[in-house]
């Protein structure tokens, strides 16, 4: 069984997809935690959908579809993001504008003539067939998001959790709001890679929603999210080696597996302690 398992190292498609997933894992987690707290949920979903139009429009012109998903998910990150922290309450807007794009990604689908495996890939990902030079990309784009992250984590935690008071104190809402909406937008679209567009909210939210159920501290629910999504990743991503089923299905079945955990275990703590 071991011996199995370790074989499969020595597949480059193999070793790829766990670096690329590795990469989208522990930036979405540490994203999705400021996702969590700031209750932005929905705009994320919607930053995933309004991507696929980005991504269908890129493969019906011969372009790279991550590519093309990058630069409308990133435009339509900063327009969500001038809204400052109102954007939880402007869910109508961001909904009509999902529905709208979903459409038009829907029309550049069926006029698309190519190969059919490049738009399931779209939809549902394909960790299998990332290549060198998307590895160097997300490696890129990983570090970079993760170093702006640093460098503004302290100020956004402070406007996510007080945002009346941030601003009292001269903090830039808006400034705060579109530059993390940018950083979102790449995580999206890195983790779009690993489980596809439509199940892309599992890998943002899951780690980090698990986490805040058990955790309290910053830096205690960053690590716990970072870690479930890298065991999830690497997990699901050899399941499907050996049982030739989509990665997708058992990243998220993994994910699905340590929430029902979680809450029973919340649930069990918490009659106890009455």
């Amino acid at each position: 069984m071991l011996e199995q398992v370790f074989s499969y190292f020595t597949y480059d498609f193999v070793r790829n997809a766990l670096i690329a997933g590795s990469l989208s894992a522990i930036l979405g987690a540490v994203v999705g935690y400021f996702v969590v707290i700031r209750n932005i949920g929905f705009a994320a979903h919607a930053l995933a959908h309004i991507g696929f139009t980005g991504a269908t429009g890129a493969a019906l012109f011969g372009l790279s579809p991550l590519q093309g998903m990058l630069i409308i998910s990133t435009l339509s990150g900063v327009m969500m993001g001038a809204t400052g922290n109102r954007l939880h309450r402007s869910e109508l807007a961001v909904g009509m504008v999902l529905s709208v794009a979903l459409g038009v990604g829907t029309l550049f689908l069926a006029m698309y003539k190519g190969f059919a495996g490049a738009a399931t890939a779209i939809l549902f990902g394909n960790i299998f067939g990332v290549s060198q030079g998307q590895i160097v990309q997300t490696v890129l784009l990983s570090a970079l998001s993760l170093g702006a992250l640093g460098i503004f984590s302290r100020r956004l935690l402070f406007a996510s959790v007080q945002p009346d008071l941030a601003e009292s104190r001269g903090m830039s809402l808006t400034f705060l709001s579109s530059a993390f909406m940018i950083i979102l937008a790449i995580s999206v679209t890195l983790a779009s890679q690993v489980v596809g567009i439509l199940l892309v909210f599992t890998l943002i939210i899951g780690p980090a929603g698990i986490a805040a159920r058990i955790c309290r501290g910053f830096w205690s629910s960053i690590t716990t999210s970072i870690a479930i999504a890298l065991i999830s990743v690497w997990l699901g991503i050899l399941s499907a080696c050996m049982t030739n089923w989509p990665p997708s299905f058992w990243i998220t079945g993994i994910l699905f597996l340590f929430y029902i955990i979680t809450e029973l275990l919340c649930r069990f703590i918490l009659r106890i302690e009455r």
